[in-house]
């Protein structure tokens, strides 16, 4: 997992942003809510930030989430990415009590400039009731699942997804996700405004 995050180097970037925008790490975690040793963790390619978490980190730092995924500017205003040449995280750990989140996601439009949405391949792991890791953000996602059985979860609602079901929601909800029966395969994107 650290060699594959390491190879992302989504830490450095996200250090490099956060001195460009003088910020300390605490600074970072009051705008956030992630604890400084997460940070630190994430900064030094030790942890890999869930989506939800790299996007309150993009927009503490006045950024989209895909700025993290570009190695240089582009101004393509149509983009491919090859399957080969997706950006996986697979290990993932999330902020609260660093446990493992529970799926693998690549990000599938990385090379677009100024989005207004982020589309990611995510392959979703079973886990017991009690080990689901409620996540929020801003913006609203889509989820198409693509195989298997999700199981979509909100404080109020539960609700069975499955192969070719969809589910539209205001992500700022908590929200939790779980595959039923074995991995389940889902394409989600995430829209956000300007």
């Amino acid at each position: 997992m650290k060699e594959e995050v390491a190879a992302l180097n989504l830490g450095n970037k996200i250090r490099n942003l956060r001195k460009q925008r003088v910020l300390t790490l605490q600074e970072v975690s009051d705008l956030t809510g992630l604890s400084k040793p997460l940070l630190s963790q994430i900064e030094n390619n030790l942890a890999a930030p869930p989506i939800a978490t790299l996007i309150k980190i993009s927009t503490a730092l006045g950024v989209k989430i895909g700025h993290f995924f570009r190695d240089h500017e582009m101004g393509d205003r149509i983009v491919v990415v090859k399957k080969h040449e997706r950006y996986s995280v697979k290990k993932l750990f999330h902020h609260k009590n660093e446990s493992t989140v529970g799926y693998r996601w690549e990000s599938l439009a990385y090379p677009m400039v100024g989005k207004q949405m982020e589309p990611f391949f995510v392959e979703i792991e079973p886990r017991k009731e009690d080990e689901l890791l409620y996540n929020d953000h801003k913006g609203e996602e889509f989820h198409f699942v693509m195989d298997g059985v999700v199981e979509f979860r909100s404080a109020e609602q539960t609700h069975l997804l499955e192969k070719g079901d969809s589910i539209y929601f205001d992500s700022s909800i908590p929200h939790a996700v779980r595959g039923v029966d074995g991995i389940a395969k889902s394409l989600i994107v995430i829209f956000s405004s300007k």
